[in-house]
């Protein structure tokens, strides 16, 4: 997670959104960098609005506006899939070897998602407990030069960024009742993708402070 207090901006890492490459290129513009540690580098929204942002507000009379980035669920999670491929993960609690696209996606929609499923949705990080979106800004993976044109407007300047943590291109099949299964299981998360969609790649929805 990046503040740019001077351009009045959060970015939050959604997990397997480009979140790395874009913290790498932007991290000297930043006032605040939380990146080291993963816990705070991918902090969701509900901890932001509990623990974070009363810290800028009360310390630094701070409220910068909230941006973000969503991906295609399919799409996220076949980067999921394809970055615990990668032999660094072998033998570990999170190794997928041996296991089809199709299983996994099984194993993280199952009551109880064993330890290599556990990867959360994108859904759950950008709302409250009650199922509010809470970032003004909502850019879509697929559209990455709207949000490089709101950086350069905020930032003066444009940012160039490189691939970071790419993983293996590894063929990930998923077939369609497995996807209607995982559209069913998570509904939000694809309601929120194509109101994304639906806006162009660009989602506005100014946050009730």
């Amino acid at each position: 997670m990046l503040v740019f207090t001077r351009a009045n901006f959060t970015l939050f890492a959604v997990p397997k959104t480009g979140s790395t490459a874009y913290h790498l290129a932007l991290r000297n513009h930043a006032q605040i960098v939380l990146s080291q540690d993963t816990a705070l580098k991918h902090m969701t929204l509900r901890k932001y609005d509990r623990y974070f942002a009363p810290y800028l507000k009360g310390a630094h009379d701070l409220d910068p506006e909230r941006v973000a980035v969503m991906r295609n669920p399919v799409e996220q999670l076949r980067s999921w899939y394809r970055y615990r491929m990668r032999p660094k993960v072998s033998g570990g609690p999170n190794d997928l070897s041996g296991m089809r696209f199709e299983d996994f996606i099984a194993d993280v929609i199952s009551h109880k998602p064993p330890a290599h499923a556990r990867i959360g949705n994108q859904f759950t990080f950008l709302t409250s407990p009650e199922g509010e979106l809470r970032v003004d800004h909502l850019f879509a993976y697929e559209r990455p030069d709207l949000l490089d044109d709101f950086l350069r407007a905020r930032l003066g300047q444009k940012i160039a960024t490189k691939r970071r943590n790419v993983s293996p291109d590894i063929d990930a099949p998923l077939s369609a009742e497995m996807e209607a299964a995982l559209i069913a299981a998570r509904p939000e998360e694809w309601e929120l993708y194509e109101a994304m969609m639906i806006a162009g790649g660009h989602l506005q929805t100014p946050v009730t402070r």
